[in-house]
């Protein structure tokens, strides 16, 4: 039986336990377990983001969705290397009331403390986003030589690794390989690039045999104190962190609507056009349609990756 998801949105936590600060999305707590490990505490709010703005509308149950993802594919990769996930069960998570473990359902992940590798690790299969426009300037992407004559949303002959900042504001910046290598290391970004580009490619065969494309995704790792292999964390191909699109749909020279938030994008750039929004903080509310329809995108994401509906009905 699947979770059922709040009728209004969580966009901010205060929870009795140390050290909180919060990123767009997650809001992050230390714990003690009663081992007297060190943990941490993800909680994924239904904060929604664009542009790099928070916005003031939040979407209902989008939390739940990333964290639920995040741990089907944890164990789904839990053959190409560690990953920093202890549990998803709020039972766990010392120090909450009764209320706050029923509001955290299903939205949380206690994770082993790492050393964050500041490196964001983005694998490409498809040119699309900020790789069309590089290509379009260049004829490369971060570095990586391609061929001539890709139309937007082309295959690429093969996945290629292209990392970036990762910010802790603004936007990220598109980096080679040799400029990633001098921030960490290159036997660091070596290992990074190895294990991006498997677990891209396990993510994109099960995506295709389920009828979507992951056009590109996202993955941030790190290390645990005395230990060289890195460490997969934060979460993996979510709709926030990747782009999926429906295989049926794709043609190259044109890009398929996208199983993320590209619908609030798309409102929100009407709402810059029309002189609504400049693109700064605070960000225009949501229209309900743009809530619904969105999550509904989310859902679909999920249901056909895991196999079966999240949400009871």
């Amino acid at each position: 039986m699947g979770l059922r998801l709040p009728e209004h949105p969580l966009l901010s936590t205060e929870l009795a336990l140390p050290n909180r600060r919060q990123g767009k999305v997650r809001d992050l707590y230390d714990v003690s377990l009663g081992s007297g490990e060190a943990a941490l505490l993800l909680v994924a709010t239904d904060r929604v983001s664009a542009f790099d703005v928070v916005l003031g509308s939040g979407l209902p149950g989008k939390g739940v969705v990333l964290t639920q993802l995040s741990r089907f594919w944890f164990e789904r990769f839990a053959s190409y290397g560690p990953n920093h996930l202890l549990s998803t069960d709020v039972g766990d998570v010392p120090g909450l009331t009764p209320v706050e473990r029923d509001l955290l359902a299903g939205r949380i992940m206690l994770c082993r403390r790492t050393q964050v590798v500041p490196i964001e690790c983005i694998a490409r299969g498809y040119l699309a986003g900020s790789g069309w426009k590089d290509y379009q300037n260049t004829g490369t992407l971060c570095g990586v030589e391609l061929p001539p004559g890709l139309e937007r949303a082309s295959k690429l002959p093969e996945a290629i690794f292209t990392p970036s900042t990762k910010a802790a504001s603004g936007h990220d910046e598109n980096i080679d390989f040799s400029s990633a290598a001098a921030l960490v290391g290159v036997d660091t970004m070596m290992q990074l690039r190895e294990r991006t580009l498997a677990l891209y490619g396990a993510a994109a065969t099960h995506a295709e045999g389920v009828g979507l494309l992951l056009a590109d995704t996202k993955f941030e790792f790190g290390l645990l104190p005395g230990a060289d292999e890195p460490v997969l964390i934060d979460e993996a191909c979510t709709p926030d962190s990747s782009r999926f699109w429906p295989k049926d749909d794709w043609k190259a020279g044109h890009e398929p609507p996208s199983f993320d938030k590209q619908i609030v994008r798309n409102f929100l750039e009407a709402e810059v056009d029309a002189g609504r929004w400049n693109r700064e903080a605070p960000g225009p509310m949501l229209p309900t349609a743009v809530l619904r329809q969105t999550l509904d995108r989310y859902l679909e994401a999920y249901e056909r990756l895991v196999g079966h509906p999240l949400v009871r009905r």
